[in-house]
Parts: structure tokens; sequence; C-alpha cells
């Protein structure tokens, strides 16, 4: 009797030992590619060719862009000449006031990224597109930008890579 307690026990403990350990994840990406059509991708460098720049921009850009095919695609990232192909040019990087104070001074400045994309899918060229994709985000008026600038920037070139990986190879 005491045995059959024990057995019953560590027959509990194990299932409940089975059911923590077993889980189930399900990251959707929203990309829709035709593998068997649709292998490599080309992302040509995004130059900076905004009046205002800030130097690191085009290349967290540029990482950023090719980290978004790399993690949530099965395509291959090749120099030039891929199924599918990426290019264009970061056109414009302002800040404006947004807000002023009851002083007359600026209360709140928005800054705001514009990037042109040209998409080319050379599987199927229907789905081919130039596009301007943007991203702002404010900031309060009393902190200078070179404290805010690099999280902003970051923040909304995130936005804009998921707009243009979206765009690109998310056709729903």
């Amino acid at each position: 009797m005491v045995l059959n307690k024990g057995i019953k026990g560590a027959a509990a403990l194990l299932v409940a030992l089975l059911l923590s350990a077993c889980t189930v994840t399900y990251k959707f990406t929203g990309a829709s590619i035709d593998y068997e059509k649709v292998k490599t991708v080309s992302i040509a460098p995004f130059q900076n060719r905004a009046a205002y720049q800030w130097a690191p921009m085009a290349a967290i850009l540029n990482d950023e862009m090719s980290n978004a095919f790399v993690q949530q695609t099965k395509l291959q990232q090749v120099a030039r000449g891929g199924d599918l192909n990426l290019e264009g040019e970061i056109t414009s990087y302002d800040q404006v006031n947004k807000s002023i104070s009851s002083d007359g001074y600026s209360s709140l400045v928005q800054l705001k990224i514009t990037v042109n994309v040209r998409f080319t899918n050379n599987k199927n060229h229907d789905e081919d597109f130039e596009r301007q994709f943007s991203a702002t985000r404010d900031y309060d008026a009393t902190q200078s930008l070179d404290s805010v600038q690099e999280e902003l920037v970051t923040q909304m070139i995130d936005e804009i890579v998921e707009s243009v990986f979206n765009a690109a190879v998310a056709n729903w």
C-alpha cells in the first residue's frame, strides 16, 4: 500500500515535470515567401543622402535591414543579383518644432527619417515597387538632440525596416 502511494506520487511528479517542460512557441514573422521559387535576397548598402546627417544612421539601417531578412526568412543573402533585391537611400533626416510653450519657446521637437526603397522581385515583377518609408519620434525640447539621437534613430529605423520587410515579403 505504501509502495502504491509512492508509485502514484512519482507518476504524478513525472507528469507534472513533462507538462511543465513541454512548451509550444510560434513566431509569426509575416513573411509569405515561396521558397521553391525565391531562394536569395540582395540588399545594396543604403546611402545617407539627407541634407542633415548623423554618421551612424546608414550603418544602423543597413545592419537592421540585413538582420531582418536573415532572422525572419530562410533566404540566402547574396552580394547582388538576388531573387529579391532591395536598394535605396536615406532621403531626409529632419527635426522640427512641434509645439510652442507659453513663453514662446519650443517645448516638443519631432525627429523624422525618410528612406526611399526600390524593391525588385525577379521571380514576380508585379510585386516590384519604389516607395518612401518614414518614421517620427518626439522628444522634449529641454533635451539635446545628442542625448536622445541614438535611441530615437534606432527606434525609427526598426519601424522603417519592419515596414519595408512587410511591404517586400508579407503579401497578405
